[in-house]
Order: structure tokens, then sequence, then C-alpha cells
């Protein structure tokens, strides 16, 4: 039997090596959502994670395509720039089970973004800093029982998610109304809320350390989203709507649903084999309007984004009673089409559990990707030209990572 030479460590790694690949997906996701602690075998479990995720995408061969808002190349600007920042991804979850019933709460922030090339590049007049946060707080239960050889679970639930962010970005360039004390930088501020769901199934073998489960995770409506363009740096009296005055703006957009299938199953003594396919409806956020109280358009977010693909692979083996470790491959496919840096994504990870005792687990891996290359200019979403203001390419890039999750059970 494989059962007996698998310890849970070992199991709880491989899913633990399998959920790198968020950190890293297209569109804005970063830690997704995650019930893998549902199926711990303990009645109660705690436990936290923490992604550090270190992206290097750089940008090259800047060239400002709207002189407009002032010929930024000839005005010294950079050809190019350093695109990404560094982030945080955490997660913290609690399960408790009794008779069949297992319920968890955990909160995480599955979305997020961060790109700073900075005022001073060629493509200025398109971006200087963009950053998107989110809080997420869900509760998800299930029912297993008998069927056949092994158990079949019923999963559901629901969550809370909350968004928040701002974009600036290059107006005017100062140098065009020079000496006037001002940056010439407007700033969109914007939070919102919404509620969604889960549901799943999963039919588990433990004999054979086999475990299938397949999830849905709603679209989260954001209808209420509201915020400030900020132009007081522009000077009032240029000929910019809006210039020199905050304009309050409200709009609407969706979160998108997304569908996960999950299987690992032993494959002989000591090791484990796993695997996963995500879809996620990326394609449905295209350009988003914010308008003002009078009705009229004042801005847009524009993304053009292409669904999602998600999918991961790997290994795991126990060395000893304390020690596991799993090794893992993952592609990602890009959401961009044409217009920003979203491209195709390879990872590698590997990691090592270590268990002092049966109450404890600690976990630590590492995450080398390519960035793949590609280039972005003008399109057109839903018949409004949308990154026209500047062209660049970018190269094969890094993006490196550390885990570390800590469970604590009884």
């Amino acid at each position: 039997m494989v059962r007996r030479h698998i310890s849970t460590g070992l199991i709880a790694l491989a899913a633990f090596g399998a959920a790198q690949a968020p950190a890293f997906a297209g569109g804005i996701e970063r830690g997704g959502y995650n019930v893998d602690l549902l199926f711990d075998p303990s009645q109660f479990a705690i436990e936290s994670t923490a992604t550090f995720v270190m992206p290097q995408r750089k940008l090259k061969n800047v060239q400002d395509t709207f002189a407009g808002d002032g010929p930024l190349n000839l005005l010294g600007y950079s050809d190019s720039a350093n695109d990404s920042e560094n982030y945080w991804s955490p997660r913290i979850g609690a399960k408790a089970g009794y008779n069949g019933f297992d319920c968890m709460f955990d909160y995480s922030q599955p979305y997020g973004a961060h790109s700073k090339p900075g005022a001073n590049w060629a493509g200025a007049n398109q971006n200087v800093e963009t950053k998107i946060n989110s809080d997420n707080y869900a509760l998800t239960c299930s029912y297993k029982f008998d069927a056949g050889p092994g158990q079949l679970r019923l999963i559901g639930g629901g969550n809370y998610l909350s968004m928040d962010g701002f974009k600036e970005r290059l107006v005017v360039a100062p140098q065009l109304f020079a000496p006037f004390p001002a940056s010439g930088i407007g700033r969109l501020d914007l939070e919102g809320d919404g509620w969604g769901w889960r549901a799943g199934v999963a039919y588990e073998i433990p004999e054979y350390a086999f475990r299938a489960s397949l999830m849905y995770y709603s679209e989260v409506k954001l209808k209420d989203v509201t915020g400030t363009v900020d132009l007081t740096q522009v000077p009032g009296f240029l000929p910019v709507p809006g210039a020199g005055t905050v304009i309050p703006v409200s709009g609407s957009t969706a979160m998108p649903d997304a569908i996960e299938l999950k299987v690992q199953s032993g494959i002989a003594p000591d090791w484990l084999a796993f695997g996963s396919v995500k879809w996620t409806d990326w394609s449905q956020l295209q350009r988003i309007p914010f308008f003002s109280a009078g009705g009229a358009e004042v801005t847009a977010l524009d993304l053009g984004y292409r669904d999602g693909w998600t999918v991961s692979g790997g290994i795991g083996h126990k060395f000893n009673e304390e020690w596991s470790g799993a090794a893992s491959v993952t592609w990602d496919r890009g959401t961009s089409q044409g217009f920003g840096t979203l491209t195709d994504t390879w990872t590698f990870g590997a990691g090592v559990s270590y268990s002092p005792n049966k109450n404890v687990e600690i976990r630590l891996a590492g995450v080398i990707g390519i960035l793949t290359s590609g280039e972005s200019g003008a399109v057109t979403i839903d018949g409004v030209a949308a990154g026209d203001e500047a062209t660049y390419k970018f190269g094969n890039d890094i993006v490196t990572a550390l885990n570390t999750s800590l469970k604590v059970k009884f």
C-alpha cells in the first residue's frame, strides 16, 4: 500500500508546491483563492503562509507616440524603465472538523499589482505608478461521506472582497508650463467591495494518498467603485478638462470567476505526484470607464485582457519521518494582447517540509521563473484606442520568490 509510506506532511507539501503558481499568474492575480487547508485530516489546524515575490520586468526602446502632452523623448525622458516592484502575498487560515463536517476561515490578498516605472521615462503619459490592493475574507465548509473505495466531499462557501488602488500618469509635461510649480501628474484613486461564493467537489482515497478536487469561484461584482481624479498638479490655465481640481468619479466592474482542477496521488512508496489546471475569466476585464456625477466620462482603466490558463505539475518525496521535499513546474498564459507586459510565465519551484512532531509543520520553498518577452503598443479596446501614448519592448526577464509556511494542528 502507498499510504503507509506517505506522510501527511508530504501531501501538504505537494499542495504547498503547487500553490506557488498564482503568485505569478496573469491579470492582477497574486495569491488567488485556495481551500487546501480544508482537507487537513486533523480536527483543528491553523496555517499561515507568506510569499515574497521579486519580479524584474524592464522596459526598453520606449517611444512617446503622443506629443500633445509634451514630446517626452525630445525633452530628455529615458527610453528605458524598471516597471515592477517587489511584493508580499500573505494568507492565514483556521480549520475545524467534526464527524464528516469541515469548515475553514481564511484571510488572503488574492489580487494586486504594483507597477512603478516613474515620472522620468518616455512612457510617463501612460503610467507613472499603478498600485492595486485587495483583502479577502472567506468561509468555506464541506461534508464528506463514504462512496466506493474512498470518500466524496461536497464543498461550498462565500467570501467578501475589498479592493482599493490608484494610478498616476503624466497629463502634461512640466517643461511646457515652467516655471509654474506643478508636476503635471494626474492621479486616479478608487475603492470598491463585493461578495462572492464558491462551490466544489472532491474525491479522496486515503489508502493511495489520492485526491481530486474541482472548485468553482464566482465573480465578485464591485458595483459601487468610487474615487477621485486629482488634477491639482495640472495648472488650471491649461486647456485640460478639470485642470486644477479634484473630480469625484464612480464606475463598476467585477473580479473574474475561475475554475480549478487539482489532482494528487501516491505513485510509489514515499513518492507523490500532483498537478493542477486553472482557468480564469480575465477577458471580462477590458475597458473600465469612470464617470463624474453629471454622467460624463472622466477617465478609464484600459486592460484588454484575455482569459488566463495556469497549468502546474510536480512530484514530492518523503526522505524520513521529519523531512519531505517537492519540486514543481508551472506555465501561465499571459493575459496581455499587444498592450501591457503580462506575457507567458514559466516558473520552477522546490521546497522542503520539516515536521519535528505530529503537531507542527514548517515549510520553505524557492521559485525562479521567466517572464517571456514581448512589446506593447496601440490597440483598440471596446472600440476605443488604448496604449497609443507610448510603445516599448521587453525581453525575457527573471522573477524569483521565497515562500514560508507554518501549520499547527491538533
